[in-house]
């Protein structure tokens, strides 16, 4: 099982969830990832040490001279020690975590083994090139795993083929340890929460500004920011602590950083907002929310859509509008018996679509049907 984080976001968590399916069958699981970091201690808890390889993995800062200089030791370096990994330990099955690591599904059939690609991600508004590029790796696949069909749909208008060997498997979500209702009246600041990488793409700068327009309306209101950027993102977390400084909303909104267990903040919040700029292969952090018992307001995009489209208590805004995040805060706070009752009943639907009990059964199904099919074949 090879994985291109060694962290504890959505992607990561869905991993750990695929790792624990396997588990539970009792097979032989091995992982590799590019680096050491707070999932390795989640995997060694499991009783899985993984193995450290050197790997490309697509990012933008590869965009550069230098970065392309990088991605080519990466290659050349990752392509030995990957074959090595590979025969040294001989695996019935490769299973290879997002499509942000193209090299491995190469080495996978290089070395004759069946290869799962689970992918997570779709860049619908990307140009034609580009998504042909990433979805390039997905020609090797033996079997592919999708999040969404908005997913597959982006991938497959660059690999037709995918058409016929393609699933579709939401993913697992774990329920929240401690299930907290919502207040009954709405007293003091009306709570906002953002869960998430921080960064442009991600539009935690939409989410702030939303809450200075309503703290110009005389709402009173504070924002939750629970989450890190990415190695090389500080200056746009930096710009986030600017603006809100320049909007004189010290006291309205509060910076957490990265905590492994959000549920805390989950039980305090009152709403919570995903705010994508840019395409979601899913989202998550959308599902955490309404397992929660929270409503939700979205950015009505791509994934995100198909994730939240079945709760009565989620909202859908433009992405990139603070104006209509603000109003469907607003709409929240205005009526909060009725979108509370909504947000109770959501978590009970969200908890049966998105159980683990039922993602662990269908991806090792999976895993099962990839191996059969190597053999026949």
């Amino acid at each position: 099982m090879v994985h291109p984080s060694c962290e504890l976001y959505g992607t990561d968590r869905v991993f750990l969830e695929s790792i624990d399916a396997f588990l539970e069958r009792g097979w032989n699981v091995q992982v590799v990832l590019p680096e050491s970091g707070p999932l390795t201690a989640e995997l060694r808890e499991r009783g899985v040490s993984p193995m450290i390889c050197e790997m490309p993995v697509l990012r933008k800062s590869l965009m550069s001279p230098r970065g392309l200089l990088r991605l080519g030791r990466n290659v050349s370096v990752g392509s030995v020690q990957g074959l090595k990994l590979i025969f040294r330990s001989s695996p019935h099955v490769v299973y290879v975590n997002t499509i942000t690591i193209p090299l491995w599904p190469i080495l996978a059939r290089i070395a004759r083994k069946p290869v799962i690609i689970h992918v997570h991600e779709a860049e619908g508004n990307a140009p034609r090139w580009l998504r042909a590029t990433l979805a390039f790796p997905l020609r090797f696949a033996t079997t592919v795993v999708a999040n969404s069909h908005y997913s597959i749909g982006v991938h497959t208008e660059s690999v037709p083929s995918l058409k016929n060997k393609s699933e579709i498997i939401y993913n697992g979500v774990a329920l929240p340890e401690t299930a907290t209702p919502a207040r009954a009246v709405i007293s003091g600041p009306f709570r906002v929460l953002y869960v998430g990488r921080l960064s442009y793409r991600k539009g935690v700068d939409v989410a702030v500004a939303a809450v200075g327009q309503l703290w110009d309306r005389g709402v009173p209101v504070h924002l939750d920011i629970v989450g890190s950027v990415y190695m090389g993102g500080e200056p746009y977390e930096e710009s986030l602590r600017q603006a809100v400084q320049a909007q004189g909303l010290e006291s309205r909104v509060t910076f957490h950083g990265f905590h492994q267990d959000v549920s805390p903040f989950h039980e305090k919040c009152d709403a919570a907002v995903v705010t994508s700029r840019l395409d979601e292969g899913f989202g998550n952090t959308a599902i955490e929310t309404v397992l929660a018992g929270r409503p939700l307001v979205v950015s009505d995009t791509s994934g995100l859509r198909e994730a939240a489209a079945d709760y009565p208590s989620a909202q859908f805004v433009a992405p990139d509008n603070p104006t209509a995040l603000a109003d469907a805060l607003l709409n929240v706070a205005d009526n909060w018996d009725s979108f509370s009752a909504m947000a109770a009943v959501d978590s009970q639907l969200a908890a049966r679509k998105h159980s683990s009990k039922a993602y662990r059964s269908a991806i090792a199904d999976v895993v099962i049907r990839t191996g059969r099919l190597a053999a026949s074949g």
